[in-house]
């Protein structure tokens, strides 16, 4: 077999299964065939033609599948192996993996830099909503999945949950402190899951969506708060006694939300961004104290590599994080368009879809 079908991008607002050749494995890569992936909030935007990519690419960035051939240089693994690869894959050569940035592997290939340069699957090269996918720089990037874990219990390993926790672990979390989490998507509730397991004391999440309220309590919130019934700007100062917030994170992209992060920070808080933003910011006078606040907001692009990935596929096997409730759909590969379209109109109290291809 040569051919392999795959979820491409013709133009904005179309994604559509197409025949693409089998790709062919280079020294440093390794050939998986897809067994489990997902659609992400990001795949969306590129839908809706908000973020570019070229026509014709293979959309995707969540990988779960089996080794079916290596490159002559890749040591360590072998074929028929259960495997992840993270939405970041960096070749860790590059200079901004050399600094600590490896989300930041823009310029690794002699095409300048390029910011999230690091994502590459369904960015800058063919992604994973195909039968067979190509992992560059595999030596950097596979993870062997343990033994006893199934494909929707690793599913959100490759960005979900990467990019939650990073949102807990950039607000620089303490022990103690209180930590608010702005919407409960599946991003949302892993960063609600990582602000627990960074020792925060009091975890408020706020959403408008009550199913989603109650899956935040099982993943560590301690007081939910929708925002269509009350103001929840006020309702946390209150729980605050006036102080405001540790840290918020917050984790749709929008201007609303944002602001309203702001807007509960303490002075000297933390706004962790975590959204993928589609239109400018305003920072508000009031909101940022006028520049005075010793605010901090720092943005977050989940780090890549086998290494990530073997701490999260630790947390899943220890069974401290169970991210299971988050697949509220599945569908075959044929039916992805039909996939695209529940999880684009956020139908159904979806979360993730999971997609098999066979």
């Amino acid at each position: 077999m040569t051919m392999m079908k795959a979820a491409i991008f013709v133009e904005p607002g179309r994604i559509e299964l197409a025949d693409k050749p089998i790709p062919d494995v280079g020294a440093n890569d390794a050939l998986i065939q897809i067994t489990t992936t997902t659609i992400c909030g990001t795949d969306i935007h590129i839908l809706k033609g908000e973020y570019p990519v070229e026509k014709g690419l293979t959309i995707g960035h969540e990988p779960v599948g089996i080794i079916v051939k290596l490159g002559a240089n890749v040591q360590g693994y072998s074929e028929g192996q259960r495997v992840i690869a993270g939405a970041i894959c960096p070749s860790f050569t590059s200079y901004a993996c050399q600094d600590g940035r490896p989300s930041q592997d823009g310029g690794c290939h002699g095409h300048g830099y390029k910011p999230m340069g690091g994502w590459r699957f369904g960015n800058t090269i063919d992604g994973v909503q195909a039968e067979y996918a190509l992992v560059p720089d595999a030596q950097a990037n596979l993870a062997p999945v343990p033994d006893g874990l199934t494909d929707e219990q690793v599913l959100m390993c490759p960005d979900i949950m990467s990019t939650g926790f990073s949102g807990a672990e950039h607000a620089g979390i303490r022990i103690g402190d209180i930590v608010v989490v702005f919407a409960q998507g599946p991003i949302g509730l892993c960063a609600t899951a990582g602000a627990r397991l960074q020792g925060a004391s009091l975890i408020i999440a706020v959403d408008g969506i009550e199913d989603r309220l109650a899956i935040s309590r099982e993943m560590g919130a301690d007081v939910t708060l929708n925002y269509r019934e009350v103001d929840v700007v006020e309702e946390i100062m209150k729980l605050t006694g006036g102080r405001g917030v540790d840290a918020a994170i917050e984790a749709l992209g929008t201007q609303t939300t944002f602001e309203s992060a702001l807007r509960v920070l303490k002075p000297g808080g933390t706004l962790s961004s975590l959204g993928v933003y589609s239109s400018d910011l305003t920072l508000p006078l009031g909101a940022i104290s006028a520049g005075l606040g010793d605010h901090r907001i720092i943005t977050s692009l989940c780090p890549g590599g086998k290494e990530r990935m073997r701490r999260l596929l630790n947390m899943v096997a220890s069974t401290r994080i169970d991210t299971g409730a988050l697949v509220t759909h599945r569908y075959s590969l044929d039916d992805i368009g039909a996939a695209y379209d529940l999880f684009g109109h956020q139908r159904d109290g979806v979360l993730k879809v999971a997609i098999t291809p066979n």
